[in-house]
C-alpha cells in the first residue's frame, strides 16, 4: 500500500503519541512545523482521511504529485496499492460464462482491488483525526468504490468523490466494457444509494467527440468520439477525452464540471514547454476547483 504517512505513524505509535497529542504539540500554523519532515507534518496536521483509488491501467505512483498536494493541505492520504500489471488479474473473469454474456458480477474478479481498498481505508483512519474517510476515486476507481461500499458497508466512509469515473452502464445495444459489472452496481446501488454517504462527481469537458466517418470533426475528435461511442452510445458528446460526461454523474450527486480538463495523469501536461497545456483533474489550478468538496 502507498501511504504518505505510514512510516511516520509507525514511528509515532512506538512513542505512544496520539494524533491529538501531536496536534497540541506541533504548533499548528507555526513556523516550527514547517521544519519537520513532510510525513510527520502531514500526520500532525491531518484533519481528514482520504483514500485515493487508482483508475484502470494506472498505478499508485501515478498519483504522487496529487498526494503531495493534498498532504500539503493537511489531509492524511492513503493510496490503494495497485501496480499496472495488477489489472491483468481482471482476466480471471474470462473463465466465467457471464463474462461473455455481459452479465458478470464483480466478485471474485475484482477482489484483489477491493482488498487494496480495505487496507488503504484502515491506514487512512489511523492517520487522521476523523474515523470516517473520503474515497477519492479516479476513473474506474469510482465504480470499484461503489462495489466496495456494497460489499463492506459504509461505516468508515462518509463521502465518495469521483474524478472522471464511468458510473452508468451503457444503453441497450452498446457492449458493456465492464462485461456487466456496471449494470450490476447500478441495479444494486442506484444513484446516491447510501444515505450516510455524500456523493460528488467531478467531470471534465476536454474535447467534444465526433463521428468516425463524415462531418468536419478533427482527428482528435474522431478518436475521442470512438471511445465515447463505446461507453455511452453517442460519439458526439463532451468528455474528458476518455470518459463522456453523461456517464460520469449519478442522480442526486453534486456535479462539478470542469472546462479543458483531461482524463488521466498519464499524458497530462502543464504547458511549461510552450505548447498548450493538457491539465488533468489533479493538476495545479484544477485541483483548487474541487478539493474543498473533500472537507465539505
Amino acid at each position: 500500500m502507498t501511504c504518505l504517512t505510514s512510516k511516520s505513524l509507525v514511528c509515532l505509535n512506538r512513542k505512544r503519541l496520539s494524533t491529538s497529542q501531536l496536534d497540541r504539540g506541533s504548533g499548528r500554523g507555526g513556523s516550527s512545523s514547517r521544519h519537520t519532515s513532510s510525513r510527520i507534518a502531514c500526520v500532525a496536521q491531518a484533519k481528514r482521511g482520504v483514500v485515493l483509488l487508482p483508475g484502470l491501467g494506472n498505478a499508485s505512483g501515478d498519483y504522487d504529485t496529487l498526494v503531495q498536494s493534498l498532504s500539503s493541505q493537511g489531509y492524511a492520504v492513503s493510496v490503494a496499492s495497485v501496480r499496472r500489471i495488477d489489472w491483468l488479474r481482471n482476466a480471471a473473469g474470462l473463465v466465467d460464462p457471464n463474462y461473455w454474456k455481459g452479465t458478470l458480477s464483480p466478485r471474485p474478479t475484482v477482489d484483489w482491488y477491493l482488498n487494496s481498498i480495505t487496507q488503504a481505508v484502515e491506514e487512512a483512519k489511523e492517520a487522521s483525526d476523523n474515523g470516517s474517510v473520503c474515497l477519492l476515486a479516479h476513473s474506474a476507481g469510482g465504480w470499484l468504490a461503489r462495489v466496495w461500499m456494497l460489499e463492506y458497508g459504509t461505516d468508515d466512509v462518509d463521502k465518495l468523490l469521483t474524478l472522471g469515473s464511468p458510473l452508468l452502464p451503457p444503453p441497450p445495444g452498446v457492449i458493456d466494457q465492464t462485461r456487466g459489472i456496471l449494470t450490476y452496481v447500478n441495479d444494486a446501488s442506484p444513484g446516491t444509494f447510501h444515505e450516510d454517504v455524500s456523493y460528488v462527481n467531478v467531470i471534465g469537458r476536454y474535447i467534444k467527440g465526433g463521428e468516425l466517418l463524415g462531418g468536419d470533426a478533427s482527428v482528435a475528435q474522431r478518436i475521442a468520439g470512438l471511445g465515447y461511442q463505446q461507453v455511452c452510445g453517442d460519439a458526439t458528446v463532451w468528455g474528458d477525452g476518455i470518459v463522456p460526461g453523461v456517464i460520469g454523474q449519478l442522480e442526486g450527486a453534486t456535479v462539478v464540471e470542469l472546462e479543458g480538463v483531461y482524463h488521466s495523469p498519464l499524458g497530462a501536461t502543464d504547458g511549461a514547454d510552450g505548447n498548450a497545456g493538457r491539465p488533468w483533474y489533479g493538476s495545479e489550478g484544477v485541483l483548487e476547483q474541487w478539493v474543498h468538496h473533500i472537507a465539505a
